[in-house]
């Protein structure tokens, strides 16, 4: 069987690393394992956050460069990571590093890749929390002018979308209207909350092709609703703030990896095959990471055709069964995929075991039997009791961003 150019690309990184050991000998977090006589790059230790901003920036920057001197020049961005998982972490990139990195990921999609050929300069709106990087959102009130930075129109300043009046709404909705953007590229939380209320006025938006799902996890249930709402393809685009995208849903569901963004490893497989992910970037010049683990669990699948991977969300937001084994953030989620009526929600489990399954319903929510049903599918999931109930709101994490498992935090 011939090799597919997918194929091809992906045997080549290993090329591709060899070529860039060079310029990683003169970053000082890398220096003193890669100038080991006997280096071999599976053994280099494995990287996370502490290692990123321990002695930052000294610990990326050659002596000879300094970053105010970076700064002044424009030839950077300096950015914050949203600190989902801990303290919000300093982010060096080249200026246009992020949108030609995001190019070549949106283009591994087969629906997308026309639509940008034919927009070669897309009008886009992004929705999401504004606790983000400042690249991708403000993070103060601003008016619209302040709003648009490029083709690029930001249209929500609230961090939670559940509190946001019709007033508020309505004045995104005309923005977004007026803006006639190609695509959206939203939180899936907040455009969520903005598409029930689009679908409850009625509100369409004919220049609309596709909608880009990002910045944390895409629930079965938020996928349904901005689906039902805006009648677009909705594709998930996995990444951060620190590695730049990563992964692209194609239109068969599968999530693709961009092949010239990173190179990619599992670490710590289960007996499920879940494991950690972990991410070498290998675009970024001023802040490149080895075998940095994202903080993610994943699953890798190969064919003779090519690689794909499966998100399981966040580590630190596994819960546990009853028979010791580990439960992700996708495997409880899949288990609402035929509920209805349900906008938002979280499970959050307790020290023995049991769990309470709060939702935001939709303006008519769950039937009893449909609500009964969902319930006992994560029941049987965990092994544990679960309680449900509605609430008006659920509350983001101080990164802005929502858990929608969070696993028992034992009394001290």
């Amino acid at each position: 069987m011939l090799a597919t150019s997918e194929l091809i690309r992906e045997t080549g990184q290993r090329g591709r690393l060899e070529e860039l050991l060079p310029r990683w000998r003169n970053v000082p977090l890398y220096r003193p394992a890669l100038s080991h006589p006997d280096f071999d790059f599976n053994r280099l230790p494995l990287i996370a956050k502490h290692e990123m901003r321990a002695g930052f920036p000294g610990n990326f920057l050659p002596e000879n460069q300094s970053l105010q001197t970076l700064l002044d020049s424009q030839a950077i961005e300096l950015e914050h990571t949203s600190g989902t998982s801990e303290e919000r972490l300093p982010v060096i990139f080249a200026r246009g590093w992020w949108d030609e990195q995001e190019d070549r990921a949106l283009r591994l999609n087969e629906f997308i890749r026309p639509v940008l050929d034919q927009n070669p300069r897309p009008r886009r709106v992004t929705l999401t929390a504004p606790s983000c990087n400042g690249l991708t959102c403000p993070t103060v009130w601003m008016s619209r002018e302040q709003r648009i930075i490029g083709q690029t129109l930001f249209v929500n300043l609230a961090r939670i979308p559940f509190l946001l009046t019709d007033s508020e709404l309505a004045r995104m909705a005309s923005e977004i209207a007026d803006w006639a953007p190609v695509f959206l590229d939203l939180d899936p939380v907040h455009g969520m909350r903005f598409a029930l209320y689009c679908e409850q006025h009625c509100l369409r938006f004919p220049s609309l092709k596709f909608i880009i799902s990002s910045y944390e996890f895409t629930s079965v249930i938020h996928r349904r609703i901005l689906k039902r709402v805006f009648q677009v393809p909705v594709f998930n685009l996995y990444g951060s703030t620190e590695t730049g995208h990563l992964l692209m849903e194609n239109v068969a569901g599968e999530m693709k990896p961009a092949l010239d963004n990173a190179f990619l490893e599992m670490a710590g497989l289960d007996d499920q095959g879940i494991g950690a992910l972990v991410v070498t970037t290998l675009t970024n010049d001023f802040m490149p990471l080895l075998r940095y683990r994202i903080g993610d669990l994943a699953q890798k699948f190969t064919s003779p055709y090519g690689t794909h991977y499966l998100v399981h969300g966040r580590a630190r937001d596994t819960l546990r069964g009853r028979d010791g084994r580990r439960v992700t953030t996708w495997q409880l989620d899949q288990c609402l995929a035929g509920i209805e009526g349900v906008a938002h929600y979280e499970v959050r489990q307790e020290v023995d075991g049991s769990a309470t399954f709060r939702f935001v319903p939709e303006p008519v929510g769950p039937s009893d039997e449909n609500l009964a049903s969902a319930v006992g599918r994560v029941e049987a999931l965990l092994g544990f009791a679960v309680k449900a109930g509605p609430m008006p709101t659920l509350v983001p994490a101080a990164s802005g961003k929502f858990r929608l498992t969070a696993p028992a935090t034992p009394a001290a």
